[in-house]
């Protein structure tokens, strides 16, 4: 039976029996409330009503720093990659810890995060570094609920800021060409064709491998990512469940790709033990993965100046291989599955500055069919329209 005791001038003990412990010993819930005895009441009712849902969590002595390392410790590390989980610790660590981190878990409100994010903007910290930062804190919040340390969680009623409008760096169909003429002459030219071409992601073309390679059915498998974390470099598991995908590639690139396998053949042989045997496509003269720093530098923006091209990042080329075949009216879903996003949202979403484009091309469409066209004889024979079930 809930209780409430006096215990001095507006000060009262709430005591709630819990349950029994692993010896069966009673357990209480013990909670002492300053004000008038309807506080205490008012508080008593609300906790037995959350008992009753099953959502009562008992408060956790614990701050909010010592919480955030057992969370990376025993719930992201081993989730996430090492870089992932780094990243996390860096950002708590740096951003949260010290405006939060002395703080009680379950003493955190909303209005307390709102005021660190709100602090971190007023230092000249970016829109991005702040979501970063959140995306961070909410999930371990959102562990700490489930492991029943929190009832709610606190970040998922705080407003974030918005991210500036950054229009998308991509190259036009022309510029496209100037690109690949000109890489076509200079050094390392081939791993830009070939990543114009597929539009996948510097980590995974650069971790393809001749094995993933398949000249008779035209493909090339994307089956790892190549990961550089501090001074290591690793090969993982490729972004998401769809980056794994098949990726078909045009005959003049093929033939490139075979010139290039003989003479990396030719170097391989030259070099003897000394070539380094990850059957890598892009490589370096010794045949060791490609820094992407060291690519983007000393390759691809002299080939961008040599072309006269305004500059892009390396990751850009990506975005103008979806860009040109929305472009050429190509079915969204199919550049979707090409690009390994995890859904045709995200492909339309990043790629909505294409959409007016699009939808002038339907428009025209339309007009053709109904202004401009011949006029369609009817038949006495119906129409049957078939409707697929999704």
């Amino acid at each position: 039976m809930p209780q409430i005791y006096k215990r001095g001038e507006r000060r009262w003990l709430v005591r709630i029996f819990v349950g029994r412990d692993l010896n069966g010993k009673q357990k209480f819930h013990h909670k002492m409330i300053h004000g008038t005895k309807r506080d205490a009441q008012r508080y008593l009712t609300a906790a037995v009503r959350e008992m009753d849902l099953g959502v009562f969590v008992e408060p956790a002595a614990i701050s909010l720093s010592e919480y955030l390392k057992r969370w990376l410790r025993d719930a992201a590390r081993p989730r996430v990659s090492v870089r992932t989980a780094d990243g996390y610790a860096s950002l708590l660590d740096r951003y949260i810890g010290p405006r939060l981190g002395h703080m009680r878990l379950d003493k955190i409100q909303p209005l307390d995060i709102q005021g660190a994010y709100g602090e971190m903007l007023i230092d000249g910290l970016s829109a991005r570094v702040v979501r970063h930062t959140h995306a961070a804190l909410h999930n371990a919040l959102k562990q700490a609920v489930k492991w029943g340390l929190l009832s709610r969680n606190p970040s998922d009623f705080v407003e974030l800021p918005k991210l500036p409008h950054k229009e998308q760096q991509v190259l036009s169909a022309s510029e496209a060409l100037k690109f690949l003429k000109t890489a076509e002459m200079m050094p390392k030219g081939l791993i830009f064709e070939f990543a114009l071409l597929t539009g996948m992601r510097p980590e995974e073309y650069l971790a393809i491998r001749w094995s993933d390679i398949d000249f008779e059915r035209s493909t090339a498998q994307v089956r790892r990512a190549l990961v550089r974390h501090k001074k290591t470099v690793s090969f993982q598991e490729p972004k998401t469940a769809r980056s794994r995908r098949t990726v078909y590639l045009p005959a003049p690139l093929l033939e490139k790709l075979k010139a290039h396998k003989r003479r990396q053949a030719v170097e391989r042989i030259k070099l003897g033990e000394d070539w380094a045997s990850f059957d890598l496509v892009f490589c370096s003269v010794e045949g060791t993965p490609l820094s992407i720093p060291n690519l983007t530098y000393r390759y691809f923006r002299p080939i961008l100046e040599a072309a006269k091209l305004h500059r892009i990042r390396l990751y850009d080329l990506r975005h103008s291989c979806a860009t040109l075949l929305l472009i050429a009216e190509e079915n969204p879903k199919v550049v979707s599955e090409r690009l390994g996003h995890s859904t045709i949202v995200l492909t339309l979403d990043t790629y909505s500055h294409v959409l007016p484009t699009l939808q002038q091309g339907a428009t025209s469409r339309l007009e053709k069919l109904l202004y401009n066209s011949e006029p369609v004889q009817e038949s006495d024979t119906p129409v049957i329209l078939s409707q697929s079930v999704n």
